[in-house]
């Protein structure tokens, strides 16, 4: 397959780029491709998690242990102390607990996930190759400028480099919609949490190479 290269101001070059159709035109119907992008974003999502949250037991919760109530007369049901999480305040009843969301994931259903997700991205135009390029300094306004040349000033894009481009990684930093990233670090989850995906000529040739 073959597209064309545009340049920063978003203006066709002339000049075509090939691309590997083991990457980025698979055909979607063979195989379960749907189960392999839902694998490798579970696994995704789940290691970034902390699994720090913590709610308080009958036996964790600060209180008088002292009966509130006497046994048999009271016109109700009989009551313990106040831990109790019958009680306003009183501990929670099977709440959570500490734990590591992180799973695993072998590589080669994570190397197909992260092909599916190429090919996904292509089928919905959403892939522009740009040549080669960087910013003479790290200024938000030269990213802006960018993205308005592709009409993308309003949607979530990523920027994909062969190599880290310390001016368009400080030019993007603080831009909420933006992102940039390595062709080596690709994943499914970045790549389909993007409305448009720039991909600069370098990084076609580390991509190509995808195992």
């Amino acid at each position: 397959m073959e597209v064309a290269v545009y340049d920063i101001k978003g203006q066709d070059t002339g000049r075509k780029i090939s691309l590997n159709d083991e990457i980025f035109a698979r055909d979607l119907s063979e195989g379960n491709a749907e189960h392999t992008i839902y694998l490798d974003i579970k696994q995704y999502l789940g290691n970034q998690r902390q699994g720090t949250h913590k709610s308080k037991e009958r036996s964790e919760v600060s209180y008088s242990t002292r009966k509130i109530g006497r046994q048999k007369g009271g016109g109700g049901a009989r009551r313990g102390d106040l831990n109790s999480p019958l009680l306003y305040h009183g501990g929670r009843v099977f709440g959570p607990r500490p734990r590591d969301y992180r799973s695993k994931l072998n590589k080669q259903q994570k190397a197909l996930a992260r092909k599916i997700a190429l090919t996904s991205r292509m089928n919905d135009n959403k892939i522009i190759v740009v040549e080669n390029f960087t910013f003479d300094a790290p200024r938000t306004k030269s990213y802006m400028e960018l993205a308005k040349n592709f009409k993308l000033d309003d949607k979530k894009v990523l920027l994909v480099f062969a190599n880290v481009d310390k001016n368009v990684l400080l030019s993007v930093r603080n831009v909420p919609n933006a992102l940039m990233a390595q062709a080596i670090d690709l994943n499914a989850y970045t790549l389909l949490n993007t409305d448009a995906i720039l991909i600069t000529e370098d990084s076609v040739g580390i991509i190509n190479d995808y195992k």
